[in-house]
C-alpha cells in the first residue's frame, strides 16, 4: 500500500482559497480538488464516521454530534468510544487486505477503542475531590508519557472555548493545530504509520465567531472564487487564521514529501454566514410542553420527563416527542416558526439516510442564515450555572456561545486570574465567564450550504481526481481506500 496522510482541515471550503493560502493553493495545482457533498447533518461526529465508514447516519449510527438516549433519558454530546460507531472502518479493512497495515489516529474523533495502532485524543481527568485536569488519553499507553515529553503538554484549554484560536500570554492562536502537526510528525518518526489521519480544527474558531467575512463586515458571504482560487480580501483575522493554518499544513505537505507519503487534504464541512438564533426548546415551553426542575434557584430541562423538546445541533435539530399524540402539532408548529427551512418525519428521514432510532422522530433543518440554540430558560437570572461555562457535556446541545468572553463583565481577565487562583488553591470555583447573547455568533453549519464553494473538500496529489468534480460523503472512504492501494 501507498503510506498515506489525510489532513483534515476543519472548516476549509473553496470559497476560502485564495491569496492568504499559498500552500494549499500550490497543492491544489499538483492535482486535483473535489467538492464533498456533505454528510448531514454536517458536522464532527457525523462527517467522520461517514468517512471512515462508507456508511450513511442510518448505517452507522452517528447522527449528530451528540443525541438523546432514550433508555437512560439523558442527552449525550461528544462520547468518545468508538463503539458508538457501527460498520467496519478504514483500518479494519485495509489490515484485512493488508496484514502489515497500520494506522495512527490524530485527534480525530471517536478514538477511544477504535482498533487503530496509535492515536491521542483530549481527555481530561476527573479526580474524586471534584477537580479537572486537562490532559490526552493516548493508545498505546506508552506513548502519552513519551510525546508530552517530546512536544510539552498539549494546550488543552485553548482546544475549546473563549481562548481557543486567540492569541493570549500562554498560548499561540495556532497553538493547538501546531501540536497536533508535530505529533502527527512525532508518529511519522516514531512509527510510520500506513495511514495517519490528523485534524487541524483552527479555522472553526473565528469562523464560527465572525463568519467567513468579507472586507471585515461580520455576517457577509464570500465572493464567487475565480478559476484561480483568488478572492477579495477577507476579514483581517480571518485572513490571518488563513495564512496560519497554510503554513501548518504546508509545513506538514513538505514533511511528509520527504517521507515519500502521499497527501489527502479534506475537511468535514464549510461554514457559513448566520444571523438567526432560533430557540426551538423556548418555543415548546410557551407551549407548556417542557418539564422544568428547579434546583438551587436555577432552572434545569428534564428531558425524560418531557412531552417535546429539541437537541440543537449546529444548523439541525433531533427534536424527541416522549407524547406522540403531539407529532402532528409539533410539526406544524414549526414549519411556522422563522428560521426553520425543513422539518423531516420518517419518511423524510429514510430519504436522507437518517432513519435511525438515535435520531430524533422529527429533524428540523435552519435557514440558510439561521442556526439553534439550546436554550430554553426565559429569564437570564434562572438559566442553570453551566450554561455561563464551557461545559460541553452537561448542556442538552452544541453552545458556540462558549467561543466568547461576556462582554458585560468588567475587567473579564482579572476575574479569570481571581478564578485560577481560587482554583490552585483547593477552593471549589465556576468558571462562569461565558455569555447568554446567541446573536454574538456569525458562522455555522450543519445543512447543505446553497453555495458550493461553501462545501467541504477533498484535495490530492492524483490529478485523476479531475474528473471528479464532487462526490458523495460517503465515497470519501472508497476514494481512500483506493488511494492507498493506488487503484
Amino acid at each position: 500500500m501507498t503510506r498515506t496522510a489525510v489532513i483534515n482541515v476543519v472548516g476549509l471550503s473553496e470559497s476560502l482559497l485564495g491569496p492568504h493560502t499559498p500552500c494549499i493553493n500550490a497543492f491544489r495545482t499538483t492535482g486535483a480538488l473535489s467538492r464533498i457533498e456533505p454528510a448531514f447533518p454536517a458536522v464532527t461526529c457525523t462527517a467522520q464516521s461517514t468517512y471512515l465508514t462508507g456508511l450513511t447516519p442510518a448505517q452507522h449510527g452517528i447522527v449528530g454530534n451528540g443525541w438523546y438516549n432514550r433508555e437512560l433519558a439523558e442527552v449525550q454530546f461528544w462520547k468518545q468510544s468508538n463503539h458508538v460507531v457501527a460498520g467496519k472502518k478504514i483500518w479494519e479493512t485495509l489490515r484485512e487486505a493488508d496484514p502489515k497495515f497500520t494506522c495512527a489516529k490524530m485527534f480525530w474523533w471517536y478514538n477511544m477503542y477504535s482498533g487503530a495502532d496509535w492515536s491521542i485524543t483530549p481527555r481530561p481527568m476527573y479526580p474524586a475531590d471534584g477537580r479537572k485536569f486537562f490532559d490526552i488519553y493516548a493508545w498505546p499507553y506508552s506513548i502519552r508519557a513519551e510525546i508530552k515529553h517530546d512536544l510539552g503538554e498539549f494546550p488543552f484549554p485553548a482546544f475549546w472555548g473563549p481562548a481557543a484560536g486567540v492569541d493570549s500570554s500562554r498560548f499561540a492562536a495556532d497553538a493547538v493545530s501546531k501540536w497536533i502537526a508535530e505529533s502527527a510528525k512525532w508518529i511519522e518518526r516514531k512509527h510510520a504509520p500506513t495511514l495517519n489521519l490528523i485534524y487541524l480544527p483552527h479555522l472553526d474558531y473565528n469562523l464560527q465567531r465572525f463568519g467567513p467575512c468579507v472586507e471585515g463586515r461580520a455576517g457577509s458571504p464570500l465572493p464567487a472564487v475565480g478559476a484561480h482560487g483568488v478572492s477579495r480580501p477577507t476579514n483581517p483575522i480571518i485572513a490571518d487564521d488563513l495564512r496560519r493554518i497554510d503554513a501548518i499544513v504546508g509545513d506538514l505537505i513538505d514533511f511528509f514529501a520527504k517521507q515519500s507519503v502521499q497527501v489527502v487534504l479534506l475537511s468535514e464541512y464549510g461554514i457559513s454566514a448566520v444571523d438567526t438564533p432560533v430557540h426551538l426548546n423556548r418555543l415548546f415551553r410557551e407551549r407548556g410542553w417542557l418539564t422544568i426542575k428547579e434546583e438551587f434557584g436555577l432552572e434545569l430541562l428534564d428531558c425524560g420527563a418531557s412531552r417535546v423538546f429539541a437537541v440543537a445541533d449546529h444548523q439541525v435539530a433531533h427534536v424527541y416527542v416522549n407524547d406522540r399524540s403531539l407529532e402532528s402539532s409539533v410539526r406544524s408548529l414549526l414549519e411556522k416558526q422563522n428560521g426553520v427551512a425543513e422539518v423531516w418525519g420518517a419518511a423524510e428521514k429514510k430519504l436522507h439516510g437518517l432513519d435511525h432510532p438515535r435520531a430524533g422522530d422529527l429533524i428540523v433543518v435552519a435557514e440558510e442564515r439561521a442556526w439553534f440554540t439550546y436554550y430554553y430558560w426565559l429569564d437570564d437570572k434562572r438559566a442553570p450555572d453551566f450554561a455561563r461555562t464551557v461545559d460541553i457535556h452537561r448542556k442538552p446541545g452544541y453552545d458556540p456561545v462558549e467561543l466568547f468572553l461576556d462582554p458585560a463583565i468588567p475587567l473579564v481577565k482579572a476575574k479569570i486570574a481571581w478564578r485560577l487562583l481560587q482554583k490552585k488553591l483547593g477552593f471549589r470555583m465556576l468558571m462562569d465567564l461565558i455569555p447568554l447573547d446567541a446573536s454574538l455568533v456569525k458562522g455555522s453549519h450543519g445543512r447543505k450550504p446553497a453555495n458550493q464553494q461553501e462545501w467541504p473538500v477533498l484535495m490530492t496529489s492524483r490529478p485523476n481526481l479531475s474528473s471528479r468534480p464532487m462526490i458523495n460523503s460517503t465515497e470519501v472512504f472508497h476514494l481512500l481506500c483506493g488511494l492507498l492501494r493506488q487503484e
